[in-house]
């Protein structure tokens, strides 16, 4: 592995004495003090703090840039089993390429949600979003939307996803408890949480516990999934804190067969009509076997009350196999065509973390600092392995077996690395109700792809790229804030079923501006109401099949977002993002004026929740998810329609034996509605059908 450059590292050491010297003197006057992060004993729909980011440990109204989040009690009373369970509750957030029944493939405001750079487990160490994310074991789930490029290096402005995980909190009572899941279907999923703490509240140890079978609903669709996870706090003295957290999951289940677009006539694309929600192309055989570790050892030490130091180390491993298949070349009428099937072994992916950072609050007159030094270390290494494919006949109405046929030929290597360094230095400063963060990083970036070829692919950058963004508070309870930022991504990876499969692009920058204001609305609820605008470079399939980079695209959009307890009885989370994007320029002028692929116009949703008062301990819920048509190609030659879903559940919980039991239902696509729930890439797919969620958890 190679080590992070040296002349980062020393300017990174020598900044933080400086920053330590000059916090250390100017603290004697200064009464403030760094403040712990605790988020997980937070209650209710809403919430006040935010782990990600350059904002860490900031309150939601403090932050100058839209921030969702989704709190355990959402989770919890909406049976949410997987990533997209619980961002479905933001705006503008919808499937990308895959329908969902492996992993969730997410655009937030039409942008993607890369899969190796813009997942984050506890604020830091980027996980490898290629098999389904647990909820058993996190706390919360939080989007911090737009550009990220100040804290993350080279991510796409779409928005970090960040899942907090449980913790053995201090001073709090210990958990014990099993939970029993299953549905309609047939899927059974059990599950164990417990934590405590030890030596005198020293030592904090969470331990979640999860396995069992699955059922989709889909034809030939079954598998199994596991997880083991632990967190761990070691406070040996009081100014030191050490927090330990390993994830080992596992999921092993049948892939569903994309449906390919069909060549344009006349610049049109026409669709076949949404096949029965519980169609599978595919065939039993046909798996998505992934696992995958992850580790992150963080440590903070507070050299005094107003000083503190941070180090970080992760790595995050996912190895899969992966059967899947893609129909195309089909008859509207008959629905005969053709299924395309992509055999791949042993892919991998690995991503290497580091950071460091040291954080000093010092005041200078009346203006309140709290200034941010930080270095991280990036390694992104995976090898996609491409495989041969074959074809059989299939018919889209009346489908048949699929026959397997061993691979006889060896993988096609493509490995390939990504380097991602930089030092981040950030003042947010702070003078009666204004607030103003100014912030800028300097970023080394290179990429190394057909490593296995005699001239691999070479790309680098090395660029400054600033953020800037003022807060004013008229009054204690409502924000008013602007923000520009610059980002810098990566181009792309190209997908297995392009010609230039796994080819990296190079790498692009992005700009955002983005205005706002954010409101305490009574006592239990956070809302806001945000403008923005984002451009970046286009990355897509073009008609030749082959994954480019080409011209700008503009994203301009409002977003309204609220969550809290509306009153004692009703609580609530709800979201609206209406979304003007367009192609600005391109070398295609075909493209010029277009909607980007997979892009909704508009997205709501809106769940609330009751407590029954007149029945102690029954609360019942209901949801409407929205999102509207989305082009399924970059040149706009046919839409997928829009949908909405609608959920309805109850919870039970009372005492029994003198153990507190729930008991839970939640019905997901109420109506058993067909639709498509995803475009990209030249594909479509179909959303799950309904599905009937059973739960029973018990303390122990």
């Amino acid at each position: 592995m190679p080590l992070p450059h040296t002349r980062l590292s020393a300017a990174l050491l020598s900044g933080a004495s400086l920053l330590a010297t000059t916090a250390a003197y100017a603290a004697e006057d200064a009464p403030r003090q760094i403040e712990e992060l605790v988020v997980t004993g937070e209650v209710g729909f809403g919430a006040d703090t935010v782990q990600a980011g350059a904002f860490n440990n900031a309150r939601v109204l403090d932050t100058p840039l839209t921030v969702n989040v989704i709190s355990r009690e959402v989770l919890d009373a909406q049976g949410a089993q997987g990533l997209y369970d619980a961002l479905r509750n933001t705006g503008g957030v919808t499937r990308s390429q895959l329908a969902g029944g492996t992993y969730d493939n997410i655009a937030i405001r039409g942008i993607l949600v890369e899969n190796r750079g813009n997942y984050r487990l506890n604020g830091a160490l980027p996980v490898i979003n290629l098999v389904e994310q647990p909820l058993e074991n996190k706390a919360r789930v939080e989007v911090l939307k737009g550009a990220s490029a100040l804290y993350y290096g080279f991510v796409p402005p779409s928005g970090v996803i960040n899942m907090t995980t449980k913790r053995a909190e201090a001073g709090a009572a210990p958990v014990a408890e099993v939970t029993f899941r299953a549905d309609n279907h047939g899927s059974t999923i059990g599950s164990v949480d417990l934590g405590d703490r030890f030596l005198d509240d020293r030592l904090g140890v969470r331990a979640n516990l999860a396995g069992g079978h699955l059922e989709t609903g889909v034809d030939k669709v079954s598998g199994d999934r596991a997880l083991a996870a632990f967190a761990i706090d070691i406070d040996p003295i009081d100014q030191l804190s050490i927090d330990l957290d390993f994830e080992y999951l596992e999921k092993d289940i049948a892939e569903t067969a994309a449906i390919a677009l069909l060549g344009a006539v006349n610049n049109a694309i026409t669709l076949p009509g949404v096949p029965k929600n519980t169609t599978n192309l595919a065939d039993d055989w046909q798996h998505y076997d992934a696992k995958a570790k992850n580790m992150l050892a963080a440590a903070t030490y507070r050299i005094t009350p107003q000083i503190s130091v941070k180090l970080q180390a992760g790595r995050a491993e996912t190895v899969r196999d992966r059967a899947f298949s893609q129909f195309g070349g089909y008859n509207l009428s008959t629905g005969e065509g053709t299924l395309t099937v992509f055999q791949t072994r042993g892919q991998k992916y690995v991503n290497r973390n580091l950071r460091a950072e040291v954080t000093g609050l010092f005041d200078t007159g009346p203006v309140e600092h709290e200034v941010v030094l930080g270095w991280t270390w990036n390694e992104r290494e995976q090898n996609g392995r491409q495989s041969p494919t074959y074809t059989v006949s299939q018919n889209l109405f009346t489908p048949r077996d699929v026959p397997h046929r061993p691979l006889t030929t060896a993988l096609t290597q493509n490995p390939s690395i990504i380097h991602d360094e930089g030092t981040y230095l950030v003042d947010r400063m702070t003078w009666g109700p204004l607030q103003v963060m100014g912030g800028v990083r300097w970023t080394d970036y290179e990429s190394r792809s057909n490593l296995a070829a005699a001239q691999p692919t070479v790309y680098s950058a090395s660029k400054a790229t600033p953020a800037v963004a003022v807060v004013y508070k008229p009054v204690e309870w409502v924000s008013l804030y602007a923000t520009y930022l610059q980002g810098l991504e990566e181009g792309g990876i190209a997908p297995a079923n392009t010609v230039n499969a796994f080819e990296v692009l190079p790498p692009a920058e992005s700009e955002q501006w983005e205005a706002g204001v954010k409101a305490e609305v009574g006592a239990g609820v956070v809302a806001s109401l945000a403008w923005f605008e984002i451009t970046r470079a286009n990355a897509f399939t073009n008609a030749e099949r082959r994954f480019v980079l080409d011209g700008e695209v503009e994203y301009r959009g409002v977003e309204a977002m609220a969550a809290g307890e509306l009153t004692e009885n009703l609580s609530l989370v709800g979201s609206l993002l209406w979304l003007d994007a367009a192609q600005k320029n391109a070398a295609d002028v075909r493209l010029i004026g277009k909607r980007p692929e997979n892009t909704a116009e508009w997205t709501a949703s809106l769940f609330a929740e009751y407590e029954i008062a007149q029945v102690d301990g029954l609360a019942v819920n209901a949801g409407v998810f929205y999102t509207g048509d989305r082009a399924v190609n970059a040149l706009n030659q046919a839409f997928i329609d829009g949908y909405a879903t609608f959920d309805l559940g109850a919870r039970y919980t009372r005492e029994i034996a003198g153990k507190e039991t729930s008991f839970q239902v939640n019905v997901e696509n109420l109506a058993d509605k067909d639709y498509w729930n995803t475009a990209g890439n030249g594909l479509i797919g179909v959303g799950a059908p309904r599905t009937v969620k059973f739960r029973i958890t018990r303390a122990l």
